[in-house]
């Protein structure tokens, strides 16, 4: 009895082992490709993973708000990379709410567009803030939320080789707001 539970959680280990591989060879790709500069609508990313997620999870009732006007010049397969880890997030953090919302939008702000993806869901304690950007770095146990700790990671690197600056503010049991900016010029950055 006690050996199908060892080779049960050796399993998941093995599993997790590769999600976590996966994800800093992710990490490790977006820190050192060159960056394309095309013409990339931020909203119809959105979108793209709102639709894959709720096709993935057909019994999760959630409600996006996805609003409009988000073009940008940029590296489209990046960009995508960086919309999906912080829907992902908010889909994977709302998973309790009988009420889920996500919603992603942008506002003018200082003459800089600033995008945001915010969610009714777990949220998180702002005295931990600084963490949620590093490598590894965790503000809910694996048991309560799966994940790796590499993906917010992956989104600042995404929008900093972008030339913009990625931030969040949250309370816990009242959601998060994951917020970016975009640089006017992705030459050369790295």
């Amino acid at each position: 009895m006690w050996r199908n539970d060892y080779v049960r959680r050796m399993r998941e280990s093995t599993v997790d082992m590769g999600h976590l591989i996966d994800g800093l060879l992710e990490l490790g790709r977006v820190s050192r490709i060159d960056i394309r500069s095309d013409r990339i609508d931020l909203t119809e990313l959105a979108r793209a993973t709102a639709k894959r997620l709720q096709e993935l999870e057909p019994e999760r009732s959630v409600r996006f708000v996805i609003g409009g006007g988000g073009e940008e010049q940029g590296d489209g397969p990046l960009l995508g990379a960086a919309i999906e880890n912080l829907i992902g997030n908010a889909w994977k953090f709302t998973r309790d709410q009988p009420d889920a919302c996500i919603e992603f939008g942008s506002i003018r702000n200082g003459g800089q567009t600033e995008y945001f993806v915010r969610d009714n869901g777990a949220g998180f304690d702002m005295a931990f803030a600084s963490k949620l950007f590093g490598v590894f770095q965790r503000l809910h146990k694996q048991t309560e939320f799966p994940g790796t700790g590499v993906g917010l990671a992956t989104v600042q690197r995404i929008i900093q080789r972008h030339g913009g600056r990625v931030w969040a503010e949250g309370k816990v049991g009242e959601g998060a707001c994951f917020r970016f900016t975009l640089g006017n010029s992705t030459d050369a950055r790295g």
